[in-house]
């Protein structure tokens, strides 16, 4: 029966190593999982050196890699996570999981994390250690899970879990890009047919109607002023535009600026209720994955302080997160700060009472997520229509004064023929 020389790291985080003998590399991995210790590198006897005696790198190999990968997109991260969850899922250590991982992936920058992941790894340093090495691509939420997944001796069923939350973001993001992208596309698409139609057939049939020598239409002037305008006055399109992402950029930088503008953002009618939302079904659907993987109710909320990304969010979550501390219960305390509807609320403080928050939370996120998928739909099918007709609006403006003048026209010249 083949031996093999193990290194793990235990809950308290020191590493250990010695020798087991089992039929297989499975169940040598089972084995060592049951002494509650996370399998670094398992290496067969037969002549190998222990994964502890491999020689290092030199010392600035972890601070190249960290400069070589900055970031990472949402799907990279999620691929990374997922590849990594189904090679320890399978039977592989951490420490050849990244190296397959470093090895066979195709995009340069998830290889080179990879690899310089398993650098650190080699070096001594723990899974979790090695992440925060890149905290523009991994955040602090993912680097805790990580850490608990390491001190529980699980680390394989955390990436799992990961991954599934990973992928339910992802899909939270998907949504509200949907809905927003078609809109937005239809008004630029209408502005750009304006545009086309004022600074290039009109400026034809304003020629044509003064050479005629006769009295416009009121509408027809407007039309034709405006027209001057544009082309007279072109420039002060860019410059309007840039003057007020200036303006835009310079009040946000302030704290206060900040604050008043995420506030309006978060109220902003028709297009506030899908952000809220999807802030609703990730608020749930992180704590949930949290707390059911051992982190503390105070951690869990200091965690989830910036999933928003709005000042105004997170100082409400932030003044929940000390009700708490003062003994407060989560459900009471979120009452107070108003950003949570009364159901939430209301299935929260039973998910307390009973003692399954985690599940509870998971229960919420579902049933937001539907609501979320309710006013994807109404958006998707409220906005398109409204643009449609603003720029059946316009048009019709154009042509009238077009039709108008055409008609005078015409009207004009019965009578001279008369």
């Amino acid at each position: 029966m083949p031996s093999f020389h193990y290194v793990a790291r235990r809950t308290d985080g020191k590493l250990i190593d010695g020798s087991i003998t089992c039929a297989t590399r499975t169940m040598a991995i089972a084995q060592v999982e049951s002494l509650g210790a996370t399998p670094i590198s398992l290496r067969a006897e037969a002549g190998t050196e222990p994964a502890a005696k491999e020689a290092s790198p030199a010392p600035s190999a972890q601070a190249q890699g960290s400069q070589e990968v900055t970031r990472l997109s949402f799907a990279q991260q999620q691929l990374f996570t997922e590849q990594l969850s189904h090679l320890i899922g399978a039977g592989l250590t951490l420490d050849e999981s990244l190296a397959i991982l470093g090895q066979r992936l195709q995009q340069p920058r998830l290889r080179s994390l990879c690899q310089s992941l398993h650098r650190a790894l080699v070096d001594g340093s723990s899974f979790s250690q090695a992440l925060r090495a890149f905290p523009m691509i991994f955040s602090s939420l993912y680097v805790n899970l990580v850490s608990a997944g390491e001190a529980s001796g699980a680390l394989s069923k955390i990436l799992m879990r990961l991954t599934e939350h990973l992928a339910t973001l992802r899909s939270l993001s998907d949504k509200v890009k949907q809905a927003l992208l078609y809109p937005a596309v239809l008004v630029f698409a209408g502005i750009g047919l304006i545009v086309t139609f004022m600074t290039v057939m009109v400026p034809k049939l304003t020629t044509f109607f003064k050479g005629t020598g006769q009295a416009l239409p009121p509408a027809t002037q407007a039309l034709i002023d405006v027209n001057e305008n544009m082309i007279r006055y072109w420039w002060v399109a860019p410059i309007a535009i840039a003057l007020g992402f200036g303006a835009y950029r310079a009040f946000t930088q302030t704290e206060d600026g900040r604050m008043a503008w995420d506030a309006m953002m978060w109220r902003f009618p028709v297009f506030s209720r899908i952000t809220r939302y999807r802030f609703y079904v990730q608020f749930a659907q992180t704590l949930g994955t949290l707390c059911e993987n051992g982190l503390t109710m105070l951690r869990a909320l200091e965690l989830l302080e910036d999933i928003s990304g709005n000042a105004f969010v997170r100082a409400r979550t932030q003044s929940a997160r000390k009700a708490v501390v003062d003994g407060a219960s989560l459900s009471a305390a979120l009452r107070i700060e108003k950003l949570f509807p009364d159901l939430f609320l209301d299935m929260l403080a039973v998910g307390e009472q009973t003692g399954r928050l985690p599940e509870t939370m998971h229960h919420i996120a579902e049933v937001y997520d539907r609501e979320l998928n309710k006013q994807v739909q109404v958006v998707t099918t409220l906005i398109p229509p409204m643009v449609m007709v603003g720029i059946a609006g316009m048009v019709g403006f154009v042509v009238y004064g077009i039709m108008s003048a055409v008609f005078g026209l015409t009207q004009n010249l019965r009578v001279q023929m008369h």
